[in-house]
Parts: C-alpha cells; structure tokens; sequence
C-alpha cells in the first residue's frame, strides 16, 4: 500500500545565544486525539473533539475510520465532528508509522462487515503486531497476518466479535490493552483481559484508555492487577476537550533548562488525564524549577542540569528528550526501564547510542535503558531515522552545540508539523 510522507530534509538546529523565554500553546495530545476518535466512531451518537490534534497519525486515523463507513469532518481545525455510520468494508487503511492506528482500528475493523486491510511505512512492518492479532483471534475473529505476526495484514470481520475472555502479553506495548479495551464494549460479551508476562510499560497511558472509556459511558473495573473487564453496552457521543500534548512539550522545557530560561505551557488544565506527576517530578531531578498555576505550566532552568539515575517505563516517550539532556549535565545519569522503545518508530535505545556518541558523549547502551556520561560535545550530522522524538533530541543539543545538522526535520510532522518553525522562533527571540 502507498503511503505519502514528507520529504527528508536536512536542517541545522539553532543554537541559543541567550536564555529562551516563552509562552507554547501547542496543539492537543495526540494519545488523547486517537482515543477520542475510536471512541467517538463507536459512539451511539454524533461527537465532538475540541483542539485535536492535526498532525500526520492523526489524519490518517481519521482517514482510516473514514475508510470503513465512519464520517470524521476535520474542515476546522478546533473542533472536528465525529459521525457513527454503518462499519463496513472493503477498505484499505494506511497506518503509517503510527502504533496508535495499527492497535486501535484492528478491533474496530472487526466490528464491521467486510474485508479491511492494513498497511504502512516499510518500518511499520517491523513494529510488533502479534499479541494483539493473536487475542482478535482466540475472540474468533478472522485476521490474515505477515509472517512475523504482522503489516501487512487484513481483518475480514463478520459485523460482530462474541467477546468473552482473553489473555495477551502486553508487555511489548500497553496499546495491545487500550486497542482491545476501546472497542470491548461493543463486543457481545464484552471482554474480560488478562496481561501475562512483564509489567506493561507506559502505564498513564493505559489510566487514560480507562478513564476515556469511563467518560463515554463504558463499565471498566481494573481492580485486579493486570485484569480488565469491560462490560458490553452503548458508548455516548459526547464532546472531547483534548489537553495540550505533554509530550510533544517536552523539547520545549528542556529548551528552558538547557539555556536558564524560562517557558510555560499555556493552556494547561487543572486536572490532566496525563502523567503530569511524573514529568515534574523528572524535570526538577534533572534541575528543572517547575510550577502550575493559571498561566499554565511553567519550567524555568535553573542554570545547571544533573544527571539523573530513573525509571522511564512510565513516560517513555520523554527518553530521548531527556537524553539529549542527560549529554548536557553535569555527572553521568542511567536511563532504565525502557526495553519496549525499542519497537518504536525505530529502535530508539540503539539510534540514541549512536547519535549521542556520534556528537562525543559517552553512551552505554543495555537492554532496557542507557548510561550516558556528558563529555565535550561537538558537530555532527543527528540521524533521526523517520523518528519524531530522535529530532526532537537533536534540536535540544544543538541549543548548546553549534553544528548540529538534522538529517531530516520532516519527520516532526507525525506529530507537530510546525515543529521547526516554533522551534527556531523561539530560539531566535531569546
């Protein structure tokens, strides 16, 4: 299946010659916009998601329900309409790179009567697909998959799954569990999921599938540890209000604590479906200052960054942020927990070995996580492998090293298509 991306393109990240203060709104959480659209597409009636947001996962997300019998109006770029139609195929979905779409239209493609297949980028293929092929079908539904379990592959569903009891390890993704929870309650029986194997990492975002799930009126019970229950019955149409992307903010905190200035998130709610916790909790480790009030959240460099010895299992998606950080402290840090990044957009815990050591600092690399000790930085072309988070890492060093070329700052679009435009704004009114 042909798949449109955008085209490499090389950029020298700017580097900051005084401390970088600013106000970010940035656009909503993808994680948050991806399950408000299944959600939405199940729903018993029309929905609304308010400051979506609009990047490549997200658009062919949309496209992808659109795809088999789902009407998504994303003419406004605030405020996008969700409409439930009859699931049906043929149809043909791109998922791109994106784990989101090849977890969490699977299931719902199982739901509708037809043929749909699924395919993506050439690396798509290589993201671990198996225990969530392998749970559809002990629910019985008919799935034909690549050889390693994988894209490319196509659901030919009956208009209805029967549900019932299954177990999945889980541990190479958490959204094994949210793309089977997102859809369960449309199943007959529901669906009763039991995790055996490692923990399951990112946590957070398995909380936020639950209490996505609860707010559009499902019955969840996760009392047990690693069991999910989810009782059949109608999903509301409702209007979502989408969080500004915790994540995608990451970059642009650091860029306060690399340079000792200061930016805030604007926009930032009092209550989040995000690990929030967490991340302060990690910035100030690393030397961050760090507040939340009405202006939203703000994190102020403090002129020195430590290194850190932490846990990432939790907010894995920050390990190349704070790794680009971990290069710029001031003792050595180790990063753990982190094993499953390794199925992301690419093998992250092996692309940031060799890049951070490709600009000088000293990099140990282990099965779940890194050791990086800072050592005298210097230019380099940063490879970022089709990967959004590795751009983000490169750009962070560069504030503090001249000569930092991205081999391609394109690959931001997956989720912040405006990302080198911000970016070099900001630096530039510093």
């Amino acid at each position: 299946m042909a798949t449109v991306t955008a085209e490499p393109r090389p950029w020298l990240a700017p580097t900051a010659s005084a401390p970088v203060t600013a106000s970010v709104r940035l656009p909503g959480s993808k994680s948050m916009s991806a399950r408000a659209l299944i959600l939405s597409a199940l729903a018993d009636g029309p929905s609304v998601i308010e400051r979506p947001l609009r990047a490549r996962d997200t658009e062919l997300m949309s496209a992808g329900l659109r795809a088999i019998g789902v009407a998504v109006d994303t003419s406004d770029e605030q405020r996008w309409r969700v409409e439930p139609g009859a699931l049906r195929g043929p149809a043909r979905v791109d998922v791109g790179l994106a784990g989101t779409i090849m977890r969490f239209l699977p299931p719902v493609a199982a739901l509708a009567e037809g043929t749909v297949e699924f395919d993506g980028d050439p690396h798509a293929r290589k993201r671990p697909m198996g225990p969530i092929v392998a749970a559809l079908r002990s629910l019985g539904v008919a799935i034909d998959a690549s050889a390693t379990g994988g894209l490319p592959l196509t659901v030919r569903g009956s208009g209805l799954v029967e549900g019932g009891e299954t177990v999945i390890d889980a541990s190479a993704s958490s959204q094994f569990v949210s793309g089977l929870l997102l859809s369960a309650p449309r199943f007959t029986k529901g669906l009763t999921l039991r995790h055996e194997g490692p923990p399951v990492p990112s946590a957070p975002h398995l909380r936020m599938t639950t209490h996505m799930l609860r707010a559009a009126g499902a019955t969840v019970d996760e009392s047990v540890p690693d069991v999910w229950v989810v009782e059949p019955g109608a999903l509301r149409g409702r209007t979502w209000v989408i969080e500004p992307d915790l994540s995608g903010a990451a970059p642009f905190f650091a860029a306060a604590m690399v340079t000792g200035g200061t930016v805030t998130l604007a926009g930032w709610p009092t209550e989040s479906w995000q690990p929030v916790g967490q991340v302060i909790e990690l910035l100030r480790a690393l030397g961050a200052a760090v507040e939340v009030d009405d202006a939203g959240l703000t994190v102020r460099g403090t002129g020195t960054l430590h290194g850190i010895t932490a846990d990432l299992s939790e907010v894995s998606e920050l390990t190349p942020v704070i790794s680009a950080l971990a290069a710029l402290a001031d003792g050595p840090s180790e990063l753990r927990g982190v094993a499953h990044i390794r199925g992301h957009e690419t093998d992250r815990l092996a692309a940031l070995a060799t890049e951070l050591g490709k600009v000088g600092a000293g990099v140990t690399e282990f099965p779940d996580g890194l050791r990086i000790e800072p050592r005298p930085l210097h230019e380099s072309a940063f490879e970022t492998y089709a990967d959004h988070r590795m751009a983000h890492a490169a750009a962070v060093i560069g504030l503090a090293v001249p000569g930092i070329t991205l081999t391609d700052v394109a690959c931001t679009s997956k989720t912040l298509p405006e990302f080198p435009e911000l970016w070099a704004g900001l630096v530039a009114r510093s």
